[in-house]
């Protein structure tokens, strides 16, 4: 996914760091703010990149743009009340947190271009954005272990999503590496991911 000169991969490097930090932290402060105190009392509460990377999957993230982070760990029997409708929150985080980080990326993206802010923030800048909002789309696909089933859990009835999370979840990983070899989830992801950019850029565009 970065490839060229030794500055634009460091600045990928960058980039993915990023996005996984603020997408595992996002878990671990909504969990947090629900009851759970795990991920606090394992150091996850972080924005100390380190703690939250899983090597392998970062290296697949960078070089393929499929890959994933240490997940946050979460216990949702210490929230109280659906302990569904918790996780579905938690779950919502995540994505929401990257789409939010693309969007301020988007702003300064639309500041500094006037400013001619040069190659390398202009590469960061937009790459940035890309990676954050595929990462988002990506993690909401209703398939297990991505946090799009937990969200899609959590509007079902409750057998219903015990049920669906029991069954599919010894499957979810096999069925998303079928998904990205073969591109389906590209063709699911692009479309989207490009309205996403597009809406941010229109939005923005009207302010600067």
């Amino acid at each position: 996914m970065f490839t060229g000169s030794l500055t634009t991969m460091l600045l990928g490097v960058l980039i993915v760091l990023m996005a996984i930090t603020v997408h595992e932290l996002a878990h671990g402060l909504i969990a947090y703010r629900l009851g759970d105190p795990t991920a606090k009392n394992q150091g996850r509460l972080s924005l100390n990149p380190l703690k939250h990377l899983d090597p392998i999957g970062a290296l697949l993230l960078f070089v393929v743009g499929f890959g994933w982070a240490k997940p946050v760990p979460v216990n949702p029997y210490y929230f109280e009340g659906d302990r569904n409708k918790g996780m579905m929150q938690v779950s919502v985080a995540g994505p929401a947190a990257n789409l939010l980080l693309a969007f301020l990326l988007v702003i300064i993206y639309q500041i500094t271009f006037r400013w001619h802010g040069g190659y390398y923030l202009n590469y960061f800048l937009t790459q940035g954005i890309v990676l954050n909002i595929y990462l988002a789309v990506f993690n909401l696909i209703p398939i297990p272990p991505l946090d799009g089933s937990k969200i899609l859990a959590g509007l079902l009835p409750q057998d219903t999503a015990y049920k669906f999370l029991n069954t599919v979840e010894q499957y979810g990983f096999f069925i998303l590496i079928i998904l990205v070899m073969f591109n389906i989830t590209g063709k699911i992801i692009g479309p989207i991911a490009q309205w996403l950019i597009s809406l941010m850029l229109t939005v923005t565009g009207i302010f600067f």
